[in-house]
């Protein structure tokens, strides 16, 4: 498929929302150093409160989301009309699992190296090589479940996004023990001080909200500047009670700040509003940007390295951090306020460009030399073997860490990429 083929706006979006998501974790991790030697790394959020407004652009996996059910609605639409929803989804979850299993099968040989050699960089990035695929198993999750929000908007329409808020609301009010009106106006203190409880269901109810507003722009439920200006409003009035309420104002899973995220609260539906209305509100001008030649073969080329930096980026911090440790360089800036911290910041975000670039030289020839053209299964025992391996995998990667969740997950994304195939 050429890049002229394709409807650039969305691709962009998508590009763009992965570069802010890369960006902003080199930008959260501060290096710590004693006599010269890495022994720690914190996060931005324990350092300095602002942060939590910065997660406000930085949390852009909504977006992502949104996008990406756009994007994929008419395809899962023909698909279910055939009868083969299943084969789609199984083609998607072997599009992540092989490129994951190279990266899981890397940071294996990484982990296993380190230990025998006494390093002791990996100890420190250990639990943040990881940490990242969670977005992976959301991503699974709510595409699994893409029929199933085409037939609500068909019946519904924008009836459905408000039907999952409903629900998401009521979940935080379960969990917050709120019985009067009068509880509400504490409710995000009263719902984060709890234990989650069913709550948690939340992790699929609030992730399906940008996922059915992405089928209801495509669909053309809503559309225009005018109505992106509405939704703007609507989300910093929504995150202005939201904070009111005593919700944390950090949009990040981290308990440094509060957390909105483990599981998804009400004050992160606030930043979807703001992101899809940014949506619908630059949407003119930027189609007009795109137009050309030029933009589009850009876009084309983010859209292509996309998963590669996403997976990696979290790797390049590793070498980053030895570089900087050997060559003296002021990766441990201090704190926010100090003088040059953020010249400290820019200088570790260079390290890890630097580092990310070779490592995605290598990963995407390595790619590009196997055979892309693996057919998914259609057999439904195959694809449920193959998925529950695939989340076990990712699932023991993301709860163990580099040593030893990358090597169960190793193994684990293996049997699923074989059980996933149409041919074995």
């Amino acid at each position: 498929m050429t890049p002229s083929s394709r409807d650039p706006y969305p691709d962009a979006l998508r590009a763009g929302a992965l570069l802010l998501v890369v960006f902003g974790h080199w930008m959260a991790t501060l290096p710590r150093l004693v006599d010269g030697v890495l022994v720690d790394t914190e996060h931005l959020l324990a350092a300095w409160d602002a942060a939590g407004w910065l997660t406000w652009i930085v949390q852009v996996v909504p977006l992502f989301v949104f996008v990406s059910a756009a994007v994929s609605a008419d395809s899962v639409a023909r698909r279910a009309a055939q009868g083969a929803q299943v084969q789609w989804w199984a083609g998607r979850a072997l599009g992540l699992a092989r490129p994951t299993l190279t990266y899981l099968g890397v940071l294996t040989a990484i982990a296993m190296f380190s230990w025998l050699s006494g390093g002791h960089l990996l100890a420190v990035f250990e639990r943040s090589l990881t940490i990242h695929l969670w977005f992976l198993l959301m991503l699974l999750t709510v595409q699994a479940l893409l029929p199933w929000s085409l037939r609500l908007d068909a019946r519904l329409g924008l009836g459905a996004v408000a039907g999952l808020v409903v629900v998401a609301g009521i979940l935080d009010i379960a969990r917050a023990g709120a019985t009067s009106i009068g509880a509400l106006r504490t409710l995000g203190q009263l719902a984060t001080e709890r234990p989650a409880g069913i709550a948690w269901l939340n992790m699929l109810v609030v992730w399906l909200i940008p996922q059915q507003l992405g089928i209801a722009w495509k669909r053309g439920r809503f559309r225009g500047p005018a109505t992106g200006a509405g939704l703007l409003l609507l989300g910093v009035v929504w995150l202005a009670l939201a904070i009111a309420a005593g919700y944390p104002v950090a949009m990040v899973g981290v308990t440094l700040a509060g957390n909105n995220m483990l599981p998804p609260t009400l004050a992160l539906i606030g930043v979807m509003w703001l992101q899809v209305g940014l949506v619908l509100l630059c949407e003119p001008l930027a189609r007009r940007v795109l137009a050309g030649r030029a933009p589009a073969k850009a876009i084309a080329v983010l859209g292509a390295l996309g998963m590669p930096l996403y997976l990696w980026h979290k790797l390049a911090e590793l070498p980053a951090a030895w570089l900087g440790e050997r060559l003296g360089l002021p990766i441990d800036a201090g704190l926010p306020g100090e003088a040059g911290f953020w010249l400290g910041r820019a200088g570790w975000i260079a390290l890890c460009l630097v580092m990310v670039a070779p490592l995605l030289a290598l990963v995407v020839r390595f790619e590009l030399r196997r055979d892309r053209d693996v057919a998914a299964t259609d057999r439904r025992v195959d694809v449920m073997l193959g998925g529950v391996a695939l989340y076990a995998g990712l699932g023991a990667a993301l709860g163990l860490g580099a040593w030893p969740g990358a090597a169960i997950g190793t193994v684990a994304v293996a049997l699923a990429s074989w059980r996933l195939r149409a041919l074995r």
